[in-house]
């Protein structure tokens, strides 16, 4: 029997896939401007006098500020619109980064020393924390309104997909404009935000605020069904957020660079890591949608291959080769870990898990940043044998529970 018109179950507020698209482009430009930040901020900080625990300090404090608020914001988008709060959170990272860069780039002229310095940055950076969070619950919410829940796993997955492929994006490009001059890859990250702001502004139909949802209730953190992929992935992230916050340091330290040099290597590194994720995300994760219980230990096994071999192989080629593995690794394992938290869920409750699942990330890059800038005091190539070592812990998990899970 054929379905009915009453039986097709049709969005709540259907969007266009152009429109979708700029959701998504949004992501992205999120995505860069967050990242960039260990690419430039951590060795110019350092430069500007500060330890390397004060600089992951600075971006761990705003990190715990912006996942704290997300659900704040997620209120607000609810109330004054999700168009609204799109654009005004795009606005206020470039706004908020740029008050940050004057700063800095007032620390690097020595008109302020010392602890100065520290507080000054961690004001500035206080901003990003509060007024930036909006995008992601915003996002998600229109995401969920324009889908069914048939087609709401796909389209939330490619939020996540956009905001991955930024988090790269961003320090890849800070290697392309470093070459005019240390604070240009900053300067990019603002036109950028401001520019999708834009294209949101545009696109989007009107905003609506205070309307009446049919959309689930949001699942509970310690769900029983939910907590283990969402424990998994804040572990995960922990692990990268060290790697992230100290790989400059190790690029600037361990080949003698300084500035735009630094930016640049350090920006190629993360360039490697980029062009293998983007390959294997769209020349084989999406055409071939492979199990996700086979991938995720693939994945996790090319990435401790790849920590282990940065640390322990010095040649800067290698050393881009072993980032390289790290993005193959993760294009298999980040994808595979959010679809099965997706699919330990009933059909209509997939958006819910989504956004759960999407507080993973800012929640491990809270501790992951310190942790690796304290491990990284104590000996340069540390924070990568540990996030390599927590890589390893992860998959003899995924590998348990594979076992145990049912033919």
């Amino acid at each position: 029997m054929s379905a009915t018109p009453a039986d097709i179950e049709v969005p709540l507020r259907p969007l266009s896939a152009l429109q979708k698209l700029t959701i998504a482009f949004g992501s992205v430009a999120m995505g860069a401007g967050m990242t960039i930040n260990f690419v430039v901020v951590a060795p110019l900080a350092r430069r500007a006098g500060l330890t390397e625990i004060e600089v992951a300090g600075i971006l761990t404090l705003s990190a715990a500020i912006y996942a704290l608020m997300i659900p704040q914001w997620g209120r607000w988008a609810d109330r004054f619109g999700r168009k609204r709060v799109m654009v005004f959170s795009l606005f206020a990272m470039g706004s908020t980064n740029m008050l940050f860069l004057f700063a800095l780039q007032a620390a690097l002229a020595g008109l302020i020393t010392g602890l100065s310095t520290f507080f000054l940055l961690v004001f500035t950076r206080l901003f990003f924390g509060l007024l930036s969070p909006g995008l992601q619950p915003a996002s998600m919410a229109a995401m969920t309104d324009a889908t069914t829940p048939d087609t709401r796993a796909g389209g939330l997955g490619m939020l996540g997909a956009a905001m991955a492929l930024g988090s790269i994006l961003g320090p890849a490009g800070a290697s392309v404009l470093a070459e005019f001059g240390e604070l240009a890859p900053i300067w990019g990250s603002i036109v950028f935000c401001g520019f999708a702001g834009l294209v949101i502004g545009f696109t989007l139909p009107k905003s609506r605020g205070n309307r009446s949802s049919s959309r689930p209730q949001p699942l509970r953190m310690r769900d029983p069904r939910v907590f283990p992929h969402l424990a998994f992935l804040f572990c995960y992230f922990v692990a990268v957020g060290a790697i992230q916050q100290t790989l400059s340091w190790l690029i600037e330290d361990r080949y003698g660079l300084a500035g735009e040099e630094g930016i640049q290597a350090t920006g190629i590194a993360f360039s490697c890591l980029a062009v293998a994720m983007i390959v294997i995300q769209f020349g084989y994760v999406q055409p071939y949608r492979p199990d996700p219980k086979r991938i995720l230990p693939i994945g996790l096994g090319l990435i401790v291959i790849g920590y282990l071999a940065a640390a322990e192989i010095t040649p800067y080629p290698a050393v881009c080769a072993a980032f390289a593995l790290v993005g193959a690794g993760s294009a298999l394992a980040v994808p595979a870990a959010n679809a099965l938290g997706s699919l330990a869920v009933e059909r209509h409750e997939q958006g819910s898990a989504a956004a759960l699942l999407s507080a993973a990330p800012p929640s491990g890059f809270i501790f992951g940043p310190l942790i690796g800038a304290i491990l990284y005091s104590f000996e340069h190539r540390l924070p990568l044998f540990v996030s390599a070592a927590m890589m390893g812990t992860l998959l003899a998990y995924r590998l348990y529970r594979n076992s145990k899970a049912p033919a």
